[in-house]
């Protein structure tokens, strides 16, 4: 008796076979494949196999296609004694099957990387966006994948799209290097899989698959990606104590320095810099004056500039304030005074 995922997926690939569609067949494998735990995995490879149905090579052709390792280690399970790991299994099957099947088949994976971008996604850089273009090598059905990559809570990839080219018309998306790029989304959706119950979008698990299988299409990804937007940075004010200021803001920003809204110039200012840093009075003086450069350079928008004129009065006395340290910054002034007295 065929299981309900075999019915399905027999079902709409009969009509995958009619659009003859690499791109909207690689989707729906993918879609298919992120809905599968391991074990019903290996059971539809069997019923796959066994049907022998221009349906079932087709299905098994397309889950080879999204099937990188990565892409199905995340589905989590060792596999089963004398078996091969299950992205093992898909590509033996379809590559079996894609002999079987027309010639359009023979595409799917079969793309070139012709352009990449990457920056915020909404003017406070709460999510950067990371966007590779592809073509296939017959020069058809032109696409863009599009990965969402939380800022704020770390660095996650939450979801994931494709669109046509003209989707970039409405963002502000820097050119970028395809290697990097793809890097970074490679880097996103790894964290994502390491964090237990990661708040994604929906659709994401449907579209990981193929989200992996096109970053990985690109020739050497760069990992850990470089962030070069702090070193772009030219407008440091001519103040003493600025470069100091400069280099401390420098360690709060870390790896996201995309993500500038007025929570995070807050935290930084009434918050942060109270509680970690240790400044000499001159840096202390300057950090309003790098702290405002800095939000102009990363985009000048007004209720961030705003929020700098309206956290920046209290700074000095909020960093004359021992109470508000912690213990490390206590720990660390601590530390002379021993060695005095000893």
């Amino acid at each position: 008796m065929s299981t309900p995922a075999f019915t399905t997926a027999v079902t709409q690939a009969r009509d995958l076979l009619r659009w003859r569609s690499p791109l909207r067949t690689e989707l729906w494998a993918s879609r298919l494949m992120g809905g599968l735990d391991p074990a019903d995995a290996r059971g539809l490879v069997r019923e796959l196999v066994e049907a022998g149905t221009p349906e079932g090579r087709l299905t098994l052709a397309a889950l080879a296609a999204v099937a990188t390792p990565d892409a199905v280690d995340a589905q989590a399970d060792a596999a089963p004694a004398g078996e091969p790991p299950l992205a093992d299994l898909y590509a033996a099957h379809g590559a079996e099957a894609r002999d079987a099947l027309p010639g359009w088949v023979a595409r799917m994976g079969q793309v070139e990387c012709d352009g990449a971008w990457y920056g915020k996604a909404d003017r406070h850089g709460l999510q950067a966006l990371a966007a590779l273009s592809f073509h296939y090598r017959s020069g058809k059905e032109p696409h863009l994948l599009v990965v969402a990559v939380d800022q704020v809570n770390g660095g996650l990839a939450v979801d994931a799209l494709v669109e046509e080219r003209k989707f970039l018309d409405d963002l502000s998306l820097e050119p970028s290097e395809p290697r990097a790029v793809a890097g970074r989304i490679l880097d996103a959706v790894e964290l994502t899989d390491r964090v237990m119950g990661a708040a994604v979008v929906d659709t994401f698990p449907g579209m990981r698959p193929f989200a992996l299988a096109r970053a990985r299409s690109v020739p050497d990804p760069v990992r850990p990606a470089p962030e070069d937007t702090l070193s772009r940075f030219h407008d440091l004010p001519a103040l003493p104590g600025a470069e100091e200021a400069f280099a401390k803001l420098v360690e709060f920003i870390g790896d996201r320095p995309l993500w500038w809204s007025p929570g995070r110039v807050s935290q930084l200012l009434t918050s942060w810099l109270p509680r970690e840093a240790m400044l000499s009075p001159d840096a202390i003086a300057a950090m309003p004056d790098v702290v405002r450069a800095w939000s102009h350079f990363a985009g000048a928008d007004p209720e961030v500039l705003r929020q700098v004129d309206a956290d920046a009065p209290r700074l000095a006395a909020l960093m004359a304030d021992e109470s508000l340290a912690g213990l490390g910054k206590r720990l660390a002034r601590s530390r002379p005074r021993d060695e005095d007295e000893g």
